[in-house]
């Protein structure tokens, strides 16, 4: 028992050095810059180690794909946890365009996810994690009348891609001093549309 537990943290140990190389050369290189020697060689394995875990780097990158779209989702979703669901929405999406500014994230999930997986693979993951989580928010935000009724599915992808596109522009203008606090005040802006109008109580009438 002792020794199929030691080599069950070994491979697992292996599965994990495999992915940090990974991550770091998709992230740093790109997708078809990147080769399984130089992966294997960072990760500190052999090739064989690789194509024990992994058909190939295809499906390795797959698995980096799915990594980093749960650490992002993961963050925006404890953001969209706060009591304050308007405030949680805001922070959520700001957070989720946030991460985005790291140019390893922004490799790997916007510059090659769909061109490597196919654009059904990459998005059924995006959906997955992102859209979900985005669309868990608009529900509770929905149900707490902050949002009015909308058809959520729809509005979720609507909003993402839109947000994805925040991230583009500002990749595109790193050197805008501007550029972050502009999306980060259109969020509002955009969001705003589909806000709620307050209930303002009625005036109290004088004797």
């Amino acid at each position: 028992m002792l020794k199929a537990d030691k080599r069950a943290a070994q491979a697992a140990e292996t599965r994990d050095a495999l992915l940090a190389a990974a991550r770091d050369l998709f992230g740093q290189q790109g997708y078809a810059a990147t080769s399984t020697e130089e992966i294997v060689e960072r990760a500190g394995v052999t090739k064989g180690a690789l194509y024990h875990h992994f058909s190939d780097k295809l499906s390795l990158f797959k698995a980096v794909f799915e990594q980093v779209q749960l650490e992002v989702s993961d963050a925006a979703v404890a953001e969209f946890n706060q009591p304050d669901s308007w405030a949680a929405l805001i922070a959520g999406c700001r957070l989720w365009v946030d991460a985005h500014a790291d140019p390893a994230v922004r490799q790997i999930l916007l510059v090659d996810a769909r061109g490597v997986l196919g654009w059904e693979v990459a998005r059924e993951i995006e959906t997955r994690f992102s859209t979900v989580a985005l669309r868990g928010a608009l529900r509770k935000a929905m149900h707490s009348g902050v949002v009015t009724r909308q058809p959520l599915r729809p509005l979720a992808v609507m909003l993402i891609g839109a947000l994805s596109e925040a991230c583009f522009y500002i990749a595109a203008n790193p050197d805008s001093p501007d550029t972050r606090t502009e999306v980060a005040d259109l969020i509002v802006t955009l969001l705003g549309a589909f806000r709620a109008a307050a209930v303002v109580p009625p005036a109290r009438k004088h004797a």
